[in-house]
């Protein structure tokens, strides 16, 4: 079926229900994305009048100032954070971090085992071995230094043992830190 208005229009050779039905589907679509679109209007609206609430120009600038100078003040205190955390890093790599204790009787009419011996390390195994000899006479300590894990002067049986388990202490501590966290 042809109509005059579909040649005056260009298409004469379309039919008049096929274009009806074309606008009819695109008007359909049209109110659908309306109907979305007031949707997401409304939802927006919301969230922006909660944003808005009790606040006008003036007061809302206030409050992005105020969060700008909580922001900066963050990272001042961030960077002081990390500089007081390096300077403790740097600390506790020289503190004594490895302990070995052995106990003994250095004497044989003595017991209870009072004499001790006892190694302290830091990280790379630098610090002192303080031996305590307790006898009926009374008490004697000395101490011997120790650089990388070793002395210069020669170790008794329990200065050694007492050095061996402070260099193979698990309880020591490993600080690093990692070039991640700048």
């Amino acid at each position: 079926m042809n109509s005059e208005v579909m040649e005056e229009m260009g298409m004469g050779g379309l039919d008049p229900f096929v274009f009806i039905v074309l606008f009819f589907v695109i008007s359909v679509l049209l109110i659908v994305l309306f109907i979305v679109q007031i949707n997401k209007y409304n939802r927006l609206n919301k969230k922006f009048q909660a944003f808005m609430l009790g606040s006008d120009g003036a007061s809302l600038e206030e409050k992005m100032m105020t969060l700008f100078s909580d922001v900066r003040r963050l990272k001042e205190h961030d960077l002081r954070h990390r500089n007081d955390i390096q300077e403790i890093i740097e600390n506790v790599n020289i503190c004594y971090q490895k302990i070995g204790i052995v106990k003994y009787d250095a004497f044989r009419e003595m017991g209870g085992q009072l004499s001790f011996s006892i190694a302290m390390l830091d990280k790379k195994d630098n610090g002192y071995i303080i031996n305590s000899v307790h006898s009926a006479n009374g008490c004697y300590v000395y101490t011997k230094e120790i650089e990388n894990g070793r002395c210069i002067l020669d170790l008794g049986d329990e200065e050694a043992e007492a050095l061996k388990k402070a260099i193979n202490s698990a309880s020591s501590v490993t600080v690093t830190r990692s070039e991640k966290e700048d």
